[in-house]
């Protein structure tokens, strides 16, 4: 009897150790990828870099080469936020890259092809990636360099099963408009695949363990897993009769997030760098005269496995680690999670649903009290029997220096949350897993503890 993909995947996340890779061999091979990599991380002034500039008449922190990404102005009108009207610098990539990850069945268990990688932000260099992390301007070499491994397997996915693609947004406080396409691609088992310096083949049930590991698993490859057509949270074992009962109607919540986009007004304007009255440019960083939010800076990479061997960038480097939370409660035993249709300036549709919590905590010490983010307490303050996750992932490091949240996956009651906020829904974990292959409804941080979520389920 052929298995169906739900039951192979359910199976692979039931797999810790593999006829293909042992979990100690990994964490064993990875130790010494790390103890090996000589990359060197620098953090520099603006002057030092190569290839970079700051415009002559908008400011604006360009590549020589017109690609890759700028530095730009951006004017903000959010009538009705706690803040209506701001300017801050933001990174500008209009550009869509590929993260990729290339599947194979190994003995009936599907196998995931992830990689070693080093990113300047990343906090200890090394971190688990897709098999394809790679923006346009990498994988057509705009920088010379050498070519992306794997890269054809998602430029013609037609070849193989395609199980997942869909654009996917990014952080809307850091990037405007950005996208990635965001894939899973399977190979047939007799299919010969390479497995190059730094590959390795894992099991959900590995990438599951893994994901628990403090700043580990990129945000990347989160967020592809996060795209997975079936989850071990479809199995009735784990949690019986998933599909039959949701708070609200697939219907009403699609009305919902349709009806908040149209009345939300959020207006943009990209416009110059020099132009972001309240951020002031010194020598090593473009900061906010509080103190607080983030600040742009600049580093030098000496990077080993790399196409390129070394280079210069801007990075945006966040002030204080943050916080995102789901509230995790059951009808009928159907797992729901709150979450919040959340508007940031750099987001396509204006807004994305997020996580109960996601905020910088030190961002709103200067507010009075009863300022701070709606359920930020019941999150950080919850006893630890109520704590079902609870660990800091890094965010992606090819753009942000040293950037932390702290994830967590907090059960309660729906009771807890009587009367849900004109922002927020209770909603079936099923139903944010249907919206997950769309684009623009799921922002990142609420996809990363989707990956997290379905870590749970075994």
């Amino acid at each position: 009897m052929v298995s169906t993909l739900q039951e192979r995947l359910v199976r692979s996340a039931a797999t810790v150790d593999s006829s293909v890779t042992l979990l100690a061999d990994f964490q064993r091979w990875f130790r010494e990828r790390v103890d090996a990599d000589e990359s060197r991380v620098e953090i520099i002034p603006f002057e030092a870099m190569r290839g970079w500039e700051f415009a002559p008449d908008t400011h604006n922190l360009v590549h020589e080469t017109g690609r890759f990404f700028s530095v730009e102005g951006l004017r903000v009108r959010m009538p009705g936020a706690p803040v209506e009207e701001w300017r801050q610098p933001i990174l500008h990539q209009p550009e869509i890259g590929i993260l990729g990850i290339l599947v194979k069945d190994f003995d009936g268990v599907p196998h995931f092809l992830m990689q070693a990688k080093m990113e300047p932000g990343n906090h200890g260099g090394l971190q688990l990636s897709p098999t394809v992390q790679a923006t346009r301007s990498n994988y057509t070499r705009v920088h010379k360099g050498r070519a992306v491994p794997y890269v054809e397997y998602f430029q013609q996915p037609e070849r193989h099963r395609v199980l997942a693609d869909v654009r996917q947004s990014e952080q809307g406080s850091w990037f405007f408009h950005k996208r990635n396409r965001n894939m899973l691609v399977e190979v047939a088992p007799e299919t010969d695949v390479e497995v190059r310096d730094g590959f390795r083949w894992l099991t959900l049930g590995q990438l599951h363990h893994l994901l628990a590991v403090e700043d580990l698993v990129n945000m990347d490859a989160r967020s592809v897993l996060a795209c997975l057509p079936h989850s071990p949270l479809d199995s009735e074992e784990t949690f019986p009769a998933l599909g039959a009962h949701s708070r609200h109607r697939d219907a009403d919540i699609l009305s919902w997030i349709t009806g908040l986009r149209t009345e939300r007004e959020v207006f943009t304007e990209r416009i110059p760098l020099r132009e972001t009255t309240g951020w002031h440019r010194g020598a090593h960083r473009i900061s906010h005269e509080s103190g607080r939010f983030f600040s742009v800076m600049a580093v030098d990479v000496t990077a080993g496995g790399r196409e390129v061997g070394g280079w210069t960038q801007p990075m945006i480097e966040p002030h204080g680690p943050g916080v995102a939370a789901f509230l995790l409660a059951y009808a009928d035993k159907v797992p729901h999670v709150l979450v919040q249709a959340r508007a940031e300036p750099g987001y396509t549709d204006v807004v994305e649903l997020a996580p109960t919590v996601q905020c910088t905590p030190r961002n709103y010490t200067h507010l009075p009290e009863g300022a701070t983010p709606p359920f930020l307490r019941e999150v950080v303050e919850a006893p630890a029997d109520r704590v079902r996750f609870d660990t800091v992932l890094s965010e992606e490091g090819g753009r942000f220096f040293h950037a932390f949240n702290r994830y967590l996956v907090v059960e309660t009651e729906m009771s807890a949350v009587p009367e849900e906020p004109s922002h927020y829904r209770w909603m079936a974990v099923r139903q944010l897993l249907d919206l997950i292959r769309h684009s623009h409804y799921v922002n990142v941080e609420a996809r990363t503890l989707i990956a997290c979520l379905h870590s749970l389920a075994v």
